[in-house]
């Protein structure tokens, strides 16, 4: 079923003989200069392991002795690497599983990548081989597994010789070996990483199963993943909730983020809610952070890293440059990050310590004075780290020179002491200038690129620590179960693949979804007397299973004030419809009161075929297409997520009372929401979409005038007990 995993995660206790493992095999260890067996040997020379190599034509390799088989080996290794040719990794896997080794790590390429069947196939297998053996397998075609507190560097590629980690680290994971290295280069300039893991082909462990060793792993505090897409999201979902109960972020960075894989869709949902805008809803809803710049990746995880959570959202910027102090106001701003002035006792020690032509307010210019009275900068940076209004000093650095370099160190002893995090922002274009990696080693410094980068990490840390301190986003059932079984079985009674208007407003109504009341008229006689009970002014439009989009069809009429103008747009109605479909088709005319004016609203869900139920709000009426201000999410979801939806959106003044409009009862539309979540929820077996366009709001009624919802096929509903 759509949404859901066909193979749970694996944990850290799973992984574990994989990724810290006691003992290393190398199969296809080699004295050959160049070869990747030689290449592993030379870089775990610091593994604090056992390490074993296997090769028949060797005796020693380096000084240690080689074995002509795993099954000749003094022990069973924790972890079996395979540094031999594609031909013979099954084989490799199969003595794996026979003596039970815990993991295996498979370098060779040429498997299901190349889109050759009998490659997939040859995959296949020693997958299969390696799990009816409860042997975990990393790869094929993988670049490598590093723990760097074992100094377990598993990786033919060139890397970095390190210290053992600190504690404030870094656990990278990527989908692309070569990327992953990349970001894991940030070492040579000061960033610490516990692990680097990458995953090849996936074809086993992959970048979820990785991400939930990571959250119970102690050697690392923030987590960061290069993320293109995986044929079961959910796990990688879970794996960040893992995380989040661990208190560990997950800083996502994702490629492949065209929407060329959306499929076409009968409802405005399906074109609003895409496969890019799905993960980017589901990341949210599983309070991962994604950074939307390759180069913010490793930034914002360090940052993370260090940052403890967050005891003030405002912000002190203290800056030698007037000019850079500009720049901070511009970019905070632009984020809706506070930028508070400070209380009058610190106001007080930045008037002392600023000459008279800098600036003692925020963002403070403590000038070019600093270089022949160092101490100022101490004072201020003490003032403001002292202020509760404050939860972070950023300090642009313009220049990078020796004699800015000591202003690192004072930072970071006055953010450990305030339980606070300083910002370094390295405006300077000399890149590894003086100071950086000392900022990179501080364990309360992060250091920055660019002020645009330092103010967007503030703000998803700042958001990002509202919602870890929230509850786990639950929804109560808003509907009995009963009452989800009658509509089920409607549902599954329904002939076509789209229901009628009058059914789509009835199963929602039963969902408790206010929808205004209509009645089916077979002859203009029989409207004119429903708009008689009904009471003028009526709307008027067809009811036909192969009109789903109304307006353009032209058989909706408005305001229709007495019984001619239904007769006329009787006629009209049927013969705009005749030219769409045959009379047979047509189960009559809708007619409705007409609703008074208020905000148009549009509600919507699909089941998305990676994540299951979504749901989708914006603008209604015409303004869904037009403006595509929406915001999705994964359904159920719990209120307090629906008003979040509500209030994020561009247009969310416009439900909040506008230039004297009175305001929506925002509480009552999330509440339908909500349900609308939910009835995507129950029936996503049955159902490929749903429009709800538009709600009629204002602030005392909350109505809707329109509903379409898209069935699976018959064969592909369940069937109704």
């Amino acid at each position: 079923m759509s949404g859901t995993m066909n193979r749970g995660l694996y944990r850290h206790s799973d992984l574990r003989r994989l990724v810290a493992p006691a003992s290393i095999a190398i199969v296809g260890a080699s004295a050959r200069e160049g070869s990747f067996g030689l290449r592993l040997l030379r870089n775990l020379g610091n593994y604090l392991g056992r390490l074993h190599l296997v090769n028949s034509r060797y005796e020693r390799i380096e000084g240690l002795p080689c074995h002509p088989s795993l099954s000749a080996l003094p022990e069973v290794p924790d972890c079996v690497v395979v540094a031999a040719p594609r031909e013979q990794v099954e084989a490799v896997i199969e003595e794996c599983g026979r003596l039970g080794v815990g993991g295996v790590i498979v370098f060779a390429s040429g498997f299901a990548e190349t889109g050759k069947p009998d490659r997939a196939a040859e995959q296949a297998r020693i997958v299969e081989i390696a799990r009816n053996a409860g042997v975990r397998l990393v790869g094929p075609n993988c670049l490598g597994v590093l723990n760097y507190s074992l100094g377990a560097i598993v990786t033919f590629a060139a890397t970095a010789v390190i210290d053992a980690p600190r504690p404030l680290s870094i656990g990278l994971v990527s989908q692309s070996g070569a990327l992953g290295f990349a970001f894991g280069q940030a070492i040579e300039h000061g960033v610490s990483f516990s692990h680097v893991l990458t995953a090849g082909n996936s074809a086993d462990v992959d970048v979820a199963d990785f991400i939930a060793y990571l959250a119970e792993d102690d050697a690392c505090t923030a987590i960061a993943c290069l993320f293109e897409g995986m044929a079961e999201p959910m796990r990688l979902i879970e794996a960040a909730g893992i995380a989040r109960r661990h208190g560990k972020p997950v800083i996502v960075y994702k490629i492949a983020t065209g929407e060329q894989g959306a499929a076409a869709a009968l409802s405005h949902t399906g074109s609003l809610a895409g496969s890019n805008r799905t993960y980017r809803a589901a990341f949210e809803h599983a309070g991962i952070v994604l950074v939307e710049d390759f180069n913010a990746l490793v930034e914002t995880a360090s940052f993370f890293a260090k940052a403890p959570r967050p005891v003030a959202s405002g912000v002190a910027v203290a800056s030698t440059s007037g000019g850079a102090a500009i720049m901070a106001a511009d970019e905070a701003e632009s984020r809706g990050i506070e930028l508070p002035q400070p209380a009058e006792a610190c106001r007080a020690v930045l008037a002392d310590a600023i000459p008279e032509f800098g600036s003692a307010r925020n963002p403070c210019d403590i000038t070019a004075q600093v270089i022949s009275d160092p101490m100022s900068f101490r004072r201020v940076a003490e003032a403001l780290m002292a202020d509760s209004a404050y939860g972070t000093l950023v300090v642009p650095f313009a220049y990078a020179y020796d004699i800015a370099t000591p202003r690192i160190g004072v930072l970071d002893e006055l953010a450990r002491r305030h339980g606070k995090i300083a910002c370094i922002v390295w405006l300077t274009q000399w890149i590894e200038g003086p100071g950086s990696t000392i900022a990179e080693q501080s364990d309360r410094v992060a250091l920055f690129r660019s002020m645009g980068a330092c103010f967007e990490a503030l703000k998803k840390w700042h958001g990002w620590s509202q919602r870890a301190a929230a509850r786990d986003p639950a929804s109560a059932a808003l509907v009995a179960p009963e009452v989800s079984a009658s509509v089920g079985r409607s549902l599954d009674a329904a002939q076509a693949e789209v229901m009628t208007e009058g059914q789509a407003k009835a199963v929602l109504a039963a969902y408790g979804i206010p929808m205004v009341q209509d009645r089916l008229a077979a002859s203009a006689d029989e409207a004119i007397a429903a708009a008689r009970e009904i009471g003028f002014p009526v709307v008027m439009k067809v009811e036909s299973i192969d009109i789903p989009h109304k307006t353009e069809a032209g058989v909706v009429r408005l305001a229709l004030a007495d019984e001619n103008a239904v007769r006329a747009a009787h006629a009209e109605i049927v013969a705009n419809a005749l030219r769409v479909t045959h009379a047979d088709a047509i189960r009559g005319v809708l007619v409705q009161p007409m609703v008074g004016a208020g905000v148009e609203v549009f509600v919507g869900a699909r089941v998305d075929p990676l994540f299951g139920p979504t749901v989708v709000v914006g603008l209604g009426g015409i303004m869904v297409e037009l403006m595509r201000d929406t915001a999705v999410s994964l359904a159920p979801l719990a209120h307090d997520e629906a008003l979040r939806m509500l209030r994020g959106l561009k247009s969310a003044r416009l439900l909040q009372g506008f230039r004297g409009s009175e305001p929506v009862d925002l509480d009552k539309l999330a509440d339908i929401v909500c349900r609308v979540a939910q009835f995507a929820s129950d029936h996503r077996s049955r159902i490929t979409e749903l429009d709800l366009n538009p709600l009629i709001c204002s602030k005392d009624r909350i109505v809707g005038v329109d509903a379409l919802i898209g069935l699976r096929t018959r064969a592909e509903r369940p069937t109704s007990p």
